[in-house]
Formats: C-alpha cells, sequence, structure tokens
C-alpha cells in the first residue's frame, strides 16, 4: 500500500499538518507527532455537476480535479444518482477518478438520506474511508468518515426565499448534521464564521476550502475593457442573488438618458425567479436587457470576454464565484457588502449596500465612462484573483480528510468503550459462597 509520512509539528513555526521531506533531529525529534498515513478512499457526491454545473457543481467538479492532482496516492470516487442523467463521456478521465453512478431517483434517494439516514452509502458505492456530501446535510455510511459542505446559511436567515428539499430539509436538520459530521467544509471563512456561530459546530472541526481562480485560454493577462462590452450577470436567477436592484439601477440609468451599457443576463430560473423575466420584457428594460439562460463550461470564456463589468448583488453569498470568475478574467468587479463578497474580492471591486440601487446605477455608470477608473479595477482584480487556488483548496481538504478520520475512529473507540462499559455493568454480580458456620 502507498503511504506517506507526515511530521506535523506541535512547536515552532511550521504550519499545522505541514509535510516535511526532511526528518527532524535532536530536540525537534521531541516536538513532533508522527502518523503513518495509508492510501485513503475517498467518496464524493457530484450529483450537483452531473447536469448543468452551477455554483455548487463547479465547485465540488473543480475541487475533486484538484484534489486527484494533489493526492495521486489516494483512490478517489465520484458517485452520482438519478434516474434520467447520466455523467458526461470522460467524467472519470478529466477528475482521474472512478464514476458510480446508480440510475436511483436524487429526490427519493436524499428524502431517505436526509430523514431516515438509510441506506448507507456503502450499500451502493461500495466501502470508502471518506465520504464527502457536497451539501450540509450528511450521506449516511457504515464506516466511513462523514463530511459536509456548507457554502451559505441563507436557509436559515430567509427559509421563506427557498424551495423543495432546501425549504422541506435544510434548515431543520443542518445544525444537527454539521454537529454529527466528523469534519465541516466551509467555503470562505465567513462561512465558517457562521457554521461555527450558528450551528454550534466545533471551530476544530470546521475546515476553510476556498475556490481557485480559473485558468483561460486568452483571458487572463491584462485588463479586459472592451469599448462596446455589456454589463454581465451570471448566477441562477433566484431570489438570494436579488437581481431586482440590478433591474432597478438599469431603471434609473435609462430615465438619466445618455449612453447606457446593455445588461446580459446568464443563468438558469429557479422558482422565484421568472418575475423577473417577465419585467425585462416591458419597457424601457426591454430595449437594454437580455436573459441568455445558462451558458456551459465550454461556452463561459466567450461569456465573459464580451463583458465590460461584472455585476453581483446579492443578498448573501458563501463565496462568490462569478466575482473571482471575473477578476481573474481581468474584468471590473461591483458586488454587494454582503456575506462573504467583501473577503473575496478585497480591495479590487466597488462595493455597494444589496438594497441601494442609485450607488449600483452610479458604479455602473463611471465604469463606462471612466476609463482610467476602470482600468485600476480591473488591474486590481487581477492582483487578487492570483490569491486564491485550486491547489491550496485540494490540501487544505487533504487535512480535512485526515481529520475526519480520526475523529471518526476516536468517535468509534468511545462508543466501543461505552458498549463495553454498559456490558459489563449489566452482568449480575457473583454470589460470595457462604462462610461456615463455626461450632
Amino acid at each position: 500500500m502507498l503511504a506517506r509520512l507526515r511530521l506535523a509539528a506541535h512547536a515552532g513555526s511550521a504550519s499545522p499538518g505541514a509535510v516535511s521531506d526532511c526528518p527532524p533531529s535532536g530536540r525537534a525529534a521531541s516536538a513532533l507527532t508522527l502518523s503513518y498515513r495509508l492510501k485513503m478512499r475517498v467518496l464524493v457526491d457530484y450529483r450537483p455537476a452531473l447536469r448543468a454545473r452551477t455554483g455548487v457543481g463547479e465547485y465540488m467538479h473543480e475541487l475533486v480535479r484538484a484534489y486527484t492532482a494533489s493526492h495521486p496516492a489516494d483512490d478517489v470516487a465520484v458517485f452520482t444518482s438519478s434516474w434520467a442523467d447520466r455523467p458526461a463521456p470522460g467524467t472519470s478521465e478529466a477528475l482521474r477518478a472512478r464514476v458510480v453512478d446508480r440510475r436511483v431517483p436524487v429526490a427519493v434517494l436524499n428524502l431517505l438520506w436526509h430523514r431516515a439516514q438509510w441506506p448507507p452509502v456503502e450499500w451502493l458505492a461500495g466501502k470508502a474511508d471518506v465520504v464527502h456530501a457536497a451539501h450540509p446535510l450528511i450521506i449516511p455510511s457504515t464506516h466511513a468518515a462523514r463530511v459536509v459542505t456548507v457554502h451559505d446559511l441563507f436557509f436559515l436567515s430567509h427559509p421563506e426565499r427557498t424551495a423543495a428539499e432546501i425549504r422541506r430539509d435544510y434548515a431543520a436538520l443542518a445544525g444537527s448534521h454539521a454537529r454529527r459530521a466528523d469534519a465541516v467544509i466551509a467555503v470562505s471563512q465567513y462561512t465558517r464564521r457562521q457554521v461555527i456561530e450558528r450551528l454550534g459546530v466545533d471551530a476544530d472541526r470546521v475546515h476553510v476550502c476556498s475556490s481557485g481562480a480559473r485558468t483561460w485560454s486568452r483571458l487572463g493577462q491584462r485588463p479586459n475593457l472592451p469599448a462596446d462590452g455589456y454589463v454581465l450577470f451570471i448566477g441562477t436567477l433566484e431570489p438570494r442573488k436579488n437581481l431586482g436592484v440590478l433591474l432597478d439601477a438599469y431603471e434609473r440609468l435609462a430615465a438619466r438618458g445618455g449612453r447606457v451599457p446593455p445588461l446580459r443576463i446568464a443563468g438558469s430560473v429557479a422558482p422565484g425567479g421568472r418575475a423577473w423575466l417577465d419585467r425585462i420584457k416591458t419597457p424601457p428594460l426591454d430595449a437594454l436587457v437580455r436573459h441568455v439562460g445558462y451558458v456551459a463550461d465550454d461556452a463561459r470564456e466567450a461569456l465573459y470576454a464580451g463583458a465590460r463589468t461584472l455585476v453581483l448583488p446579492s443578498l448573501d453569498e458563501g463565496f462568490g464565484l462569478p466575482a473571482l470568475e471575473a477578476m481573474s478574467a481581468g474584468i471590473p468587479v461591483v458586488a454587494s457588502n454582503a456575506g462573504a463578497l467583501p473577503e473575496v474580492v478585497g480591495d479590487a471591486a466597488v462595493l455597494f449596500g444589496p438594497a441601494d440601487a442609485d450607488g449600483l446605477a452610479h458604479a455602473l455608470s463611471r465604469l463606462a465612462t471612466d476609463e482610467a477608473w476602470a482600468l485600476e479595477r480591473a488591474a486590481a482584480g487581477l492582483t487578487r484573483a492570483r490569491a486564491f487556488t485550486w491547489d491550496a483548496a485540494a490540501r487544505a481538504l487533504g487535512r480535512a480528510y485526515d481529520a475526519a478520520v480520526a475523529n471518526r475512529t476516536q468517535t468509534a473507540r468511545a462508543q466501543r468503550g461505552q458498549a463495553d462499559t454498559a456490558g459489563s455493568e449489566a452482568q449480575p454480580a457473583r454470589k460470595r459462597p457462604a462462610e461456615p458456620r463455626s461450632r
């Protein structure tokens, strides 16, 4: 079996979980704990990436690709289930991972997993050391350490704005599932704080694995500011994305007169998003706004290439992947100051309050007319994007998996100890033989 020797320093300047190629000598050796890590069997929930890869699906796809590249010794499999949809040809090769595909309706499986915690995933996918859920609810297992992923907690703040199984299960179950998980993956420091404070999870069980910046074929070498470029919104049309304030800003721009850059809205429509599509069919928006629908991954670069500005007006974001994609492409970003967006964009983007349509309109107008300022924002975004890499995310994920297995082992030992204690207490005490009577 392949193995590696990990030297985790308890003192000194080494970072936690760092891997050392050279063994320490002298007193330094006494400050180290040696652990032998065998090849790990990892099973990752790939269902969000099975059809159209939106934020969660894109995150899981790229995270698996990065993990298999940085942990080539591990045995990684991705799990999919659907009655109608099958993994795309070449998925296994693209991910460098096995694909375990089962023809089980996802709604049925999720109901069983979420509410009954049955069946264990090993019945469907075989043995694993770690099973990694793409969402905050545990995938039940017999032996595998259980890891969940929290992208945001919007479902707790605004359950009335969610739908389907997110509305049915997430608010009711996420807290207990996260506390029982052997490790929790948070996509940003903001989300990590939310998990600790609102879900009550121990801080040492919550690990940050942020998205990495995208590498483009043509974009990303210099600012991208086409003279006739459009303003771009990209994301699922759902209430959390707050598209209404962007449409309000465009109505204000149209009322002022002068040049108004066109707006392109890219994304599939979720429940609650239809009203926005009806709105853009009426003046003055009908002459300025176009909905182009979901844009597949292989067409994403062309979409960004035509953009002069990206807008992300969200009410909450656990990370905000389109903002990072735009910065890495050299496109100025205008984002709300909600959720993790200030953390992700740093000082590179223009921030506004998610209800401030006037502030948003002013920022869009200035980026359209002030070339020097637009160049400055684009260059700042390129610099900021370099701070995010998928390799760093994959290595953080590896440390999280190690911790999850250790936690699972410790919990199993404690449960066995409790069972042994209970068993010994349940046995009747032996009677001592009667002492012979003295005569």
